[in-house]
């Protein structure tokens, strides 16, 4: 059973999904977390919507001094190329990933993807209370550890089953 892994979460500035504003990334090796990156990101043109800073909070006074996301990229990347990589809802995650690369004429790494969504079936804060796991919503390295968490409980029952 490999639970090496990154979990990965984006939070975006507005609906653009090359909008990423925060990055939170928990490293595991052989299921212990070896590595935290929680980082704000000045998104482009540094505009929020007001329904998303409603949602996690943030807005352009916090993210006016960050790094662009080309300036992060390296440190990130080592963390995601070659990598299986979690995310709950990848489907968003992978394409906030994939189109902010693009944005910046970044070459997309390749890498593996697992989803909790589509494992637990519920939204990131009702698995997670199921589960007592604590979570501050939308914070994307609470999100992205608490989806850690999840990933490795359903690596660790999943071995379990097949002894």
């Amino acid at each position: 059973m490999n639970t090496s892994f990154t979990a990965l979460d984006f939070e975006t500035a507005h609906g653009k999904r090359w909008s990423i504003c925060q990055v939170g990334l928990v490293r595991y090796e052989q299921g212990v977390i070896v590595r935290e990156l929680s980082l704000l990101v000045r998104p482009p043109e540094n505009v929020y919507w007001r329904r998303f800073t409603e949602i996690h909070g943030l807005s352009g006074s916090d993210t006016i001094d960050a790094p662009s996301f080309a300036e992060i990229w390296p440190q990130m990347r080592e963390l995601i190329e070659g990598q299986m990589v979690v995310a709950h809802s990848i489907g968003f995650d992978r394409t906030c990933l994939n189109q902010v690369l693009a944005y910046y004429g970044l070459e997309r790494p390749a890498y593996e993807t697992a989803c909790t969504l589509k494992i637990y079936g519920e939204a990131l804060n009702l698995v997670c209370d199921a589960h007592g796991i604590g979570l501050n919503h939308h914070d994307a390295l609470s999100d992205a550890r608490a989806c850690g968490e999840l990933y490795l409980r359903h690596l660790l029952q999943a071995d379990e089953a097949s002894e």
